[in-house]
C-alpha cells in the first residue's frame, strides 16, 4: 500500500493555476495509479461586493500577459475586462468547487475546469453566482442542491477547514503541490512546462526515505 499522497493547492480563480492546467494533468496521468491525489481550495481572495480597485485590476492583467508570454498554448478572452465589473472575491468559485465535490466527487475537476473556463475563454465572471450555477448546470449537476449547497453552513466549514490545512502545510500561494510520504510533507517545485521536473523530484523523495 502506497504511503504517499500529492496535495494540489488551487484556486479555481487563480490565473497561475489555469496556467499550470496542462502541465497538472499531464503529471496527473504519469503517477503511479495508486497514488491519491487530494485537492485543497487555498482561498485567495475573501468575499466581497465591491468593484475590484484599479490597482488590482492592473496586477491581474500584468499577470495574464506574462502567462501568455511564458507559458505556450495558454490565452485569455480580454473581453473580459471591458464585459465585466470585476469584483476580486474568489471565495465563491472556491464554495462551488466543494459543492461540486459535494454532489458527485469526479465533479471536483470538473467544476475547476468549467469555473476556468467560464472565466478565462467565455469572459463571464465567476465572482457572481449565476456564472457558478450555469457552471454547475453546465458539467450535470442538480442545480436546486448545488445552490442550497452553496449557501450552506457545511460548504463553508469545509472550505475553511481546507484553507486552514493549506496553512498548515506552508502554502501561500497558487498553485502548490505537496507531497506527504511517511507523514512528511515536501514541497514540490511547479513547472508549467514540463510535468516530467515534478515527476522527477516526487520519484526521487520517495525512493530516498
Amino acid at each position: 500500500m502506497r504511503t504517499s499522497r500529492v496535495f494540489y493547492i488551487h484556486d479555481p480563480m487563480c490565473s497561475w493555476c489555469y496556467a499550470f492546467s496542462q502541465s497538472w494533468a499531464a503529471l496527473q496521468q504519469a503517477l503511479p495509479r495508486d497514488m491519491e491525489i487530494v485537492y485543497l481550495v487555498g482561498g485567495l481572495a475573501p468575499d466581497t461586493t465591491e468593484p475590484m480597485p484599479p490597482a488590482t485590476q492592473k496586477m491581474v492583467q500584468q499577470a495574464w500577459q506574462r502567462i501568455e508570454q511564458t507559458v505556450p498554448g495558454v490565452h485569455f478572452n480580454w473581453d473580459f475586462w471591458s464585459c465585466n465589473t470585476p469584483i476580486r472575491s474568489t471565495y465563491p468559485a472556491c464554495r462551488a468547487v466543494l459543492a461540486a465535490k459535494k454532489q458527485r466527487a469526479e465533479a471536483e475537476p470538473e467544476m475547476i475546469r468549467a469555473i476556468q473556463v467560464a472565466y478565462y475563454q467565455q469572459a463571464k465572471n465567476p465572482s457572481l453566482p449565476e456564472t457558478l450555477l450555469a457552471c454547475a448546470q453546465e458539467i450535470g449537476l442538480d442545480a436546486e442542491t448545488f445552490s442550497e449547497d452553496l449557501k450552506s453552513e457545511g460548504i463553508e466549514s469545509e472550505l475553511r477547514q481546507q484553507m486552514q490545512q493549506a496553512r498548515s502545510m506552508d502554502v501561500y500561494s497558487y498553485p502548490s503541490l505537496r507531497l506527504v510520504h511517511l507523514n512528511t510533507v515536501f514541497p514540490i517545485a511547479i513547472d508549467y512546462l514540463d510535468h516530467r521536473t515534478m515527476l522527477d523530484e516526487i520519484k526521487t523523495i520517495e525512493s530516498n526515505r
